[in-house]
């Protein structure tokens, strides 16, 4: 590609001033999310509590809340960052606002194939799922595309959304036969499907670290190649960019985000549909922009929702996954209302 890429028209009024106070609130919602998640639980802590559980091995229960809080705001943040990002991806890739993890079937792939390595070999490593996730999460986004292709005008942003949607409901009732004669794993399997990231640890995070930063990297590299693939394929070609190279590089990076994550912390929805279109909204449709900035917005929702479950049923919990559930169903059906689905 020779030439500079054309914008379509406003991005440049995005970029700036409007661009840096939205990366700004951002960034400070962000910090907000944090704090709240240090401070906020089953028994409520100060500021003295958090400084010194950052600081020194927990001294009294006060620290010690602290203390087993800090790996699950982490694994929130992670979580929620890499759901923005392979929304945005996915977004990007099918031209289609309600593509996300959950709606195209990757997390319902993944928690099948989890609960396959599970129920039928035994697998017992956070390794072993998340590799087992991943391929999951491939072949479920394969099968997707593969449906929503038959028919005349191919794989179009309704058919995907369609397919996705008759595909995860499968997958999931697939995932439910498997359980049900299983009552030594049962339990623990369905709590593990709500979607959440309690229990969490420094050991069971640092194995899906390594995922993550590969999806991550994968997804900014496909920044460029998204904007150009918005433009249409004949554009895209005309402009000098392998489409199907284009097309792999962001569904890879999708599917190893999304994958990676719901080894982790079971299947959590909506994310990677709210954050995308909020960041769209501020940002322009600059996914060198939309991209890194779905990572922080998706980090501080999902810290967020995380807190809210917290504080709702104190001093029991109501998963992440639910929470999340019920900010994303509403802006589904306004995104579905607005009859704008065949374009980005």
């Amino acid at each position: 590609m020779t030439g500079a890429m054309p914008r379509p028209a406003g991005m440049a009024a995005r970029t700036g001033t409007a661009a840096r106070s939205g990366a700004a609130a951002l960034l400070a919602l962000l910090a907000v999310a944090v704090f709240l998640s240090l401070t906020f639980g089953a028994r409520d802590v100060s500021w003295a509590d958090i400084g010194a559980a950052l600081h020194r091995p927990p001294a009294t229960i006060a620290e010690a809340a602290v203390a087993a809080r800090i790996p699950r705001t982490f694994l929130a943040l992670l979580a929620g960052a890499a759901l923005g990002m392979a929304g945005a991806a996915m977004q990007g890739l099918t031209r289609n606002p309600l593509a996300d993890p959950g709606l195209l079937g990757t997390n319902a792939g993944a928690a099948l194939a989890v609960v396959i390595g599970v129920a039928w070999f035994g697998m017992a490593s956070p390794a072993q799922y998340l590799w087992v996730a991943v391929l999951g999460a491939g072949i479920a986004a394969a099968g997707v595309y593969a449906i929503a292709s038959l028919g005349i005008g191919g794989a179009t942003p309704l058919k995907l959304a369609l397919a996705g949607a008759a595909l995860s409901a499968a997958m999931a009732s697939f995932t439910t036969a498997v359980i049900l004669p299983r009552g030594d794993i049962g339990g623990l399997v369905q709590s593990w499907m709500i979607g959440g990231v309690g229990g969490a640890t420094h050991d069971r995070i640092a194995p899906v670290l390594p995922f993550l930063a590969v999806g991550a990297l994968a997804a900014l590299a496909a920044a460029r190649k998204l904007n150009l693939l918005a433009l249409g394929e004949d554009a895209a070609q005309a402009l000098g960019e392998n489409v199907t190279m284009a097309r792999i590089l962001a569904a890879g990076a999708a599917i190893v985000l999304s994958g990676a994550t719901t080894a982790l912390c079971g299947p959590i929805g909506f994310v990677g549909l709210v954050v995308p279109h909020a960041c769209r909204a501020i940002f322009g449709v600059d996914y060198r922009l939309i991209l890194p900035f779905s990572a922080i917005a998706g980090a501080a929702l999902l810290v967020l929702a995380d807190v809210a479950g917290r504080l709702i049923a104190r001093p029991g919990e109501v998963d992440a996954g639910i929470v999340t559930a019920f900010i994303g169903a509403p802006v589904f059906i306004w995104i579905v209302r607005r009859r704008r689905v065949g374009a980005l």
